[in-house]
């Protein structure tokens, strides 16, 4: 190997000589796709968070606020998705806005029904 013993082996091509590499990469464009963003939309958070919140929702009763929560945040991850397609997430943001959706109209009417159910036992 014959290289020059002063010459940094890490600097990138095309950089001047008396330029340093710090060694990181270059950041990349905010437009551009990569492998995870489809299976993990990272860089579409509403969607991302209404999947797991819209999980949350299927705690009994508890549920109520997560499965509105996620229903807020899949269509907000949803808007930003058209916004932006490179981004992904529609996949998480659909499953938060049904499931999280689905689960607050269930336990909101379990509840109504069974309060309903002791008030007229009740007569």
């Amino acid at each position: 190997m014959n290289q020059d013993p002063n010459q940094n082996p890490y600097q990138a091509t095309g950089q001047p000589p008396g330029v340093k590499s710090a060694g990181h990469p270059a950041p990349q464009n905010q437009n551009q796709g990569d492998a995870t963003g489809g299976v993990i939309p990272y860089k579409n958070p509403p969607a991302l968070i209404a999947y797991y919140v819209s999980i949350l929702s299927l705690l009994p009763v508890l549920g109520i606020p997560f499965g509105i929560a996620a229903f807020i945040l899949g269509i907000i991850g949803l808007k930003k998705r058209a916004a932006n397609p490179v981004i992904k997430g529609a996949a998480h943001a659909w499953i938060g806005i049904i499931l999280g959706g689905g689960t607050a109209v269930l336990w909101i009417s379990l509840l109504v029904f069974g309060f309903g159910a002791a008030f007229f036992a009740n007569r």
